[in-house]
């Protein structure tokens, strides 16, 4: 197989080539491709339990329970202090 790679893809290839982390391009792109592989799997196993967490923030949002876009930006920001926290002691 012949792929046709645009610049920007090739030095988006030679990055972790560089870094050592890979030992050539075929690496670099096969762990690419495993983990959009990935990724797709975890969303179809995923995708039922996300579909009913939307369902339930509509049914929240319906009843008046809903966060103002402060409130949300307030508490996703303390969620990304606690995390960024975490990452330091571990």
């Amino acid at each position: 197989m012949t792929i046709n790679l645009k610049l920007e893809d090739e030095q988006l290839i030679q990055k972790p080539l560089q870094s050592g982390e890979f030992s050539s391009a075929e690496e670099v792109i096969h762990h690419a491709l495993k983990s959009l592989d990935d990724k797709e799997d975890w969303l179809q196993e995923s995708r039922e339990a996300i579909n009913e967490k939307i369902e339930r923030g509509f049914a929240q949002f319906e009843r008046g329970e809903g966060l103002t876009p402060e409130e949300s930006l307030t508490r996703l920001e303390a969620k990304k202090v606690a995390w960024r926290a975490e990452q330091r002691r571990g």
